[in-house]
């Protein structure tokens, strides 16, 4: 595949999706959308091993060089096609194919290449935010099988997910960030309690997990037993890049543009937008998210080029969030009073997901590490300013 030139991918990419794409599918990612037909693309999606385009073909991805991955993307998101994406894709499966065994991965991998299995991710506890390696949760080792004791918080589908990637202290009397094991387990078995959380904008994505006697299969600890704390770390950067990378976040995208909406809002005069404070703030909008897509394209450049000197995604997480807050605050500026419903006659369904949409942002700066933790992170590890 790789041996085609760039054109001749995007050409053969641009067919293939006008045969498999369904029309009602054209809105990007969004709530909602029609089941029977985004189960036909995520087949075949899977049939090309276009989910994890870059991954390995024996471990059920599409074999292709970064290249080739970016052109796919691109123009999969040029016809506003559903990307799909989730904890595994874009956390787990990365670390698995650096931290785990062969075994680990030939288990873990095919399935979450053909999107069979939902994952989600157990850090955060109620005392252990900002200062993750301070968790709390226990595993203790009997035969073949750790028992897993204790709380998460703040958990994204953790109400719908089949297993878990979580952070567990197997040593106690070790210093808190020598004593961390990252382990996989499932999440329906006796002693995993879920209890969603609701949240501003109505919906309950996050949390609360419960442990009392849960059980995870000790050849399932990822990377050396109590050696867990460098792995987490390692996928929190996959997290961040992520977040950095995704110009706005894919999840929950609208139907319009942002830039469509302001134009049907405010309206044009003479070719461009007839309210000037608004035309200054998308003109820097787009200047932003065109900054940072270039940006975490070399830090991914780098990455792969093992120049891992300067962690920059938790510098793609502090600019991502506020990136996305300001473009829902740009958003209801524009939409004025039509920007404030939440239910009932008066409002069209757009706007109320743009509602949503600017509440759900204000927690953007705080999921994933506050903006106040990235900024830390980046005077220390970029920018190397003695503590």
């Amino acid at each position: 595949m790789s041996s085609q030139s760039i054109d001749e991918f995007k050409q053969e990419v641009r067919g293939w999706v006008e045969e498999n794409l369904p029309a009602d599918l054209r809105v990007g990612n969004r709530r909602n959308l029609p089941k029977a037909s985004l189960g036909k693309w995520v087949k075949a999606l899977v049939s090309r091993g276009w989910i994890t385009p870059q991954w390995p073909i024996e471990y059920g991805g599409g074999g292709l060089d970064r290249k080739h991955a970016a052109a796919l993307m691109g123009e999969l998101k040029t016809v506003r096609a559903p990307i799909v994406s989730s904890f595994g894709t874009s956390m787990l499966g990365p670390t698995l194919l650096e931290f785990g065994t062969e075994a680990q991965k030939q288990e873990f991998l095919p399935p979450i290449a053909r999107h069979e299995v939902r994952w989600c991710q157990g850090y955060s506890e109620p005392g252990s935010g900002s200062d993750l390696a301070s968790l709390q949760t226990r595993a203790v080792l009997e035969g073949d099988e750790y028992v897993v004791t204790g709380q998460k918080i703040w958990t994204t589908g953790a109400d719908a997910a089949d297993w878990i990637f979580c952070l567990v202290r197997t040593d106690p009397d070790a210093p808190k960030h020598d004593g961390i094991s990252f382990i996989l387990f499932p999440m329906h078995q006796p002693g995993v309690e879920v209890s969603p959380l609701k949240l501003i904008d109505g919906s309950a994505d996050f949390s609360q997990v419960f442990f009392d006697g849960a059980r995870a299969q000790a050849k399932h600890v990822i990377g050396p037993v109590n050696g867990g704390w460098t792995v987490a770390k390692k996928l929190l950067q996959h997290e961040r890049s992520n977040d950095g990378g995704s110009e706005g976040g894919l999840t929950g995208a609208m139907k319009e543009t942002l830039a469509d909406l302001v134009k049907r809002e405010v309206g044009v005069e003479n070719g461009v937008l007839a309210d000037a404070a608004l035309r200054q703030r998308l003109a820097g909008q787009e200047l932003e998210e065109r900054a940072l897509r270039l940006t975490m394209r070399r830090a991914m450049e780098e990455a792969r080029a093992s120049q891992t000197g300067r962690d920059i995604g938790s510098l793609g997480k502090y600019r991502w969030a506020n990136m996305v807050k300001n473009g829902q605050d740009i958003a209801m500026l524009a939409l004025g009073a039509q920007g404030l419903g939440w239910s009932g006659p008066g409002f069209e369904e757009t706007q109320l997901e743009r509602t949503r949409a600017w509440l759900m942002t204000r927690a953007d700066s705080i999921w994933g590490g506050t903006n106040e933790v990235q900024l830390n992170v980046i005077a220390k590890r970029v920018l190397q300013i003695p503590e």
